[in-house]
C-alpha cells in the first residue's frame, strides 16, 4: 500500500470566501468547533492505486453513498492539533510530526491504509497557508486542525474497505472551557469503561468517543464537568478522562500518571508534560494510580494537585472528584502551582514566547 509520500496538492481557491468583515466578527468570539474556514483538504485512496487526487479545495459537503462502509462498520480515525500565531507574527504548529505518527498507528489498528507522515504534514501546511487569515490573534485563540480518514467504499460486508477518503478541516477556536481556566470536577463512573486490553484504547478513532457520550452525560447529571474512567479489568485504577490524560502531583514534587498499556490514548500533550516536568526537575513515574489512592492521598496531603491534559484544553486543573462513595477535593480545590507552571511553560513554547529546547515548534509562515 502506498503511503503517499510524494503527493502533489492541487490548489483550488474558494471563489466565494467569507468576507473579511464577517470573518473578523466571527473571530471575535469563535468558541470551540463552531466556525470553519473557507477550505478543506481531500485525498483519495484505492486499493492497488494508493493515495491520489490530493487537493485543497473549497469547504463543502461530502457526497456519500448510503452504503459507504464507514456508516456501517465505523472504519474511521482522526487527529487534532493546533496552529498558533507566534510572538513574531509568524504561524507554527506544535509537534505535528507526533500526530502524523499516531495517525499511522491508529490506521494500522483499524485495518486502514496509513498515510505517510510527509503527506500528512504537507496537507496541514497547505490548509494553514491558504486559510491563515482565520487564525485568531487572542492569547487563547488558535486554528484547530482536524485531519481524519474514513472508509468510503460502497459495500456491505465485514472486511477492511478498499477505498478511503482523507480530509483536513480547520476551525478557529478560543478557550476550550468557557469561563477561562478553572478547576474542573470529574465523575468516576461506576458503569462504563473507556477501553479494555486488546481493544482500541490507544487508537484515535471515533468509536471510542461515541462510546463515551453516555458516560459524559452521567457526569453532567452528577454535576460534573467531565467523566473519569477506571480500568476495565479491576475497575479500580484511573485510566483517563473522556478526552484527556491525567497527572497527579505528589508532596515530594514528583508526578505520577497512568501508564500506556494500550487502554488509554498516548497523548502528545501528555508526552510534552512529562518532558517539561522532568526538565524542571520533577521525577515523573508512569504507574497505576487507584481511585482509593487518589482519595486517600488528597485527604492526607500526599497528592497535592491533579490535572488533565490534551490538545484542546491544554492543561486543566482537577478540583473535585465525585463517585458513588462520595466526593473529595484535591488540596483546596483550586489551581495548583505545579499545574499552572507547566501550563505556562507549554503555552509559551507553543506560541513562541519561550525557547523551544525540544524542537517541537514547526514553523509554517
Amino acid at each position: 500500500m502506498s503511503g503517499g509520500d510524494n503527493l502533489e496538492f492541487e490548489i483550488r481557491p474558494n471563489p466565494a470566501p467569507v468576507a473579511a468583515s464577517e470573518r473578523a466578527a466571527l473571530l471575535a468570539n469563535p468558541g470551540f468547533g463552531r466556525i470553519f474556514t473557507d477550505h478543506m483538504v481531500t485525498v483519495r485512496y484505492a486499493d492497488g492505486k494508493g493515495w491520489y487526487d490530493a487537493r485543497v479545495e473549497p469547504r463543502a459537503p461530502i457526497p456519500m453513498d448510503p452504503a459507504a462502509a464507514v456508516l456501517h462498520y465505523a472504519q474511521e480515525i482522526f487527529e487534532g492539533l493546533k496552529a498558533y500565531k507566534m510572538a513574531d507574527g509568524g504561524v507554527a504548529m506544535f509537534r505535528p510530526d507526533a500526530n502524523a505518527l499516531r495517525f499511522v498507528k491508529s490506521a494500522e489498528r483499524m485495518a486502514m491504509p496509513p498515510l505517510a507522515p510527509a503527506a500528512f504534514l504537507q496537507s496541514l501546511r497547505e490548509i494553514i497557508r491558504i486559510d491563515q487569515d482565520w487564525i485568531p490573534q487572542s492569547d487563547e485563540g488558535s486554528l484547530y486542525l482536524r485531519p481524519y480518514a474514513f472508509a468510503s467504499e460502497v459495500f456491505l460486508g465485514v472486511r477492511p474497505a478498499l477505498e478511503y477518503l482523507y480530509l483536513v478541516i480547520a476551525s478557529p477556536v478560543g478557550a476550550y472551557f468557557s469561563g477561562g481556566i478553572k478547576p474542573v470536577s470529574v465523575w468516576a463512573t461506576p458503569d462504563y469503561t473507556r477501553a479494555a486490553p486488546g481493544g482500541t484504547g490507544a487508537a484515535k478513532c471515533g468509536g471510542n468517543y461515541a462510546a463515551g457520550l453516555s458516560a459524559q452525560a452521567d457526569a453532567i447529571e452528577h454535576g460534573c464537568d467531565q467523566v473519569v474512567y477506571l480500568d476495565a479489568v479491576e475497575r479500580k485504577y484511573v485510566d483517563e478522562l473522556g478526552g484527556m490524560n491525567v497527572f497527579f502531583v505528589l508532596d515530594d514534587g514528583s508526578l505520577a500518571t497512568p501508564p500506556l498499556t494500550g487502554t488509554i490514548l498516548p497523548g502528545i500533550t501528555r508526552d510534552s508534560v512529562i518532558k517539561l516536568a522532568e526538565r524542571a526537575g520533577h521525577q515523573v513515574v508512569e504507574r497505576p494510580v487507584s481511585l482509593d489512592e487518589w482519595r486517600e492521598g488528597a485527604a492526607s496531603g500526599r497528592i497535592r494537585e491533579a490535572f488533565a491534559c490534551g490538545t484542546a484544553a491544554v492543561i486543566t486543573p482537577i478540583g473535585t472528584i465525585k463517585s458513588l462513595d462520595g466526593e473529595f477535593t484535591v488540596a483546596d480545590g483550586g489551581s495548583g502551582e505545579v499545574t499552572m507552571a507547566l501550563r505556562k511553560q507549554l503555552v509559551d513554547i507553543q506560541r513562541g514566547r519561550a525557547a523551544d529546547p525540544f524542537g517541537w515548534v514547526h514553523r509554517v509562515l
